[in-house]
């Protein structure tokens, strides 16, 4: 059986690492997997993970689709230079599929996360605008909704940047409620964070289809949060209720 080619971006650590990691072990070696990561001095925990089951089925190169680790650059522009690379190739063999990591905070807006949700917002439209135009190709585009994921970026001190100033220049109003909003997720991770093995069984899901589907949400949790943008569609209850949610102590919100 001819093995399928698979690229997988970002394979350092995390989904891209847990990915590989399966696809690249497979007993039947279905799929000859090209991981990428911008630092190859990273490759060895994926060997590692690998364990010598990964003969003909892995090749490890380095790929940087960006020269600063802007947000805007890696979420959205990387993700469309990386997809025009290989289109020409998808194009004439007349069949493919491209999956792309997305986020919860590409569907929804969250507080002190403007850059990272614009970015992710803007990738869902690429995608949608793609997967208009490949189907008459039989490319299919599929994007993979994430919600909160146990992964070493966890392990990172949390920041955020409001607009474009530091924490320590904000007024003392929007320090408290970054505050809450930090309590906030922490609750958040705590209940729903996934780990990054959940979220490879929705990638295989995705490959695997025979007729695969645009959307594939990890977390059936987090759908709830979606209603309020359906059943009122100039966003003013999406808005009351997201605030309601985040900025509330003991059921109370805040008050100015």
């Amino acid at each position: 059986m001819e093995q399928t080619v698979v690229l997988i971006t970002g394979c350092s650590s995390g989904i891209g690492l847990s990915l590989a990691v399966r696809l690249a072990s497979d007993p039947a070696k279905m799929y000859k997997v090209y991981a990428t990561m911008r630092n190859l001095a990273k490759k060895e925990r994926l060997l590692d993970c690998v364990k010598g089951l990964h003969k003909d089925t892995l090749d490890i190169l380095q790929l940087d689709i960006t020269d600063q680790g802007q947000i805007l650059e890696v979420n959205l522009l990387g993700t469309i230079s990386t997809i025009q690379a290989f289109l020409p190739g998808m194009k004439a063999q007349g069949h493919g599929r491209i999956l792309v990591t997305g986020s919860i905070g590409g569907l929804k807006g969250l507080p002190f996360n403007e850059v990272y949700c614009a970015s992710k917002f803007a990738v869902e439209g690429a995608c949608e605008s793609l997967a208009i135009l490949l189907q008459h190709f039989n490319i299919h585009v599929s994007l993979i909704e994430c919600g909160p994921v146990n992964t070493d970026f966890l392990d990172n001190p949390q920041r955020a940047e409001p607009g474009d100033c530091s924490l320590q220049q904000v007024d003392a109003h929007t320090r408290s409620l970054y505050d809450t909003y930090l309590q906030h997720c922490g609750m958040v991770f705590q209940n729903a964070a996934q780990d990054t093995e959940d979220i490879v069984k929705v990638f295989l899901d995705a490959i695997q289809s025979s007729n695969p589907a645009f959307r594939y949400y990890t977390n059936n949790a987090l759908l709830p949060l979606s209603s309020p943008k359906i059943s009122a569609l100039d966003g003013s209850q999406y808005i009351r209720t997201m605030s309601k949610i985040i900025f509330s102590t003991n059921g109370k919100e805040e008050q100015k």
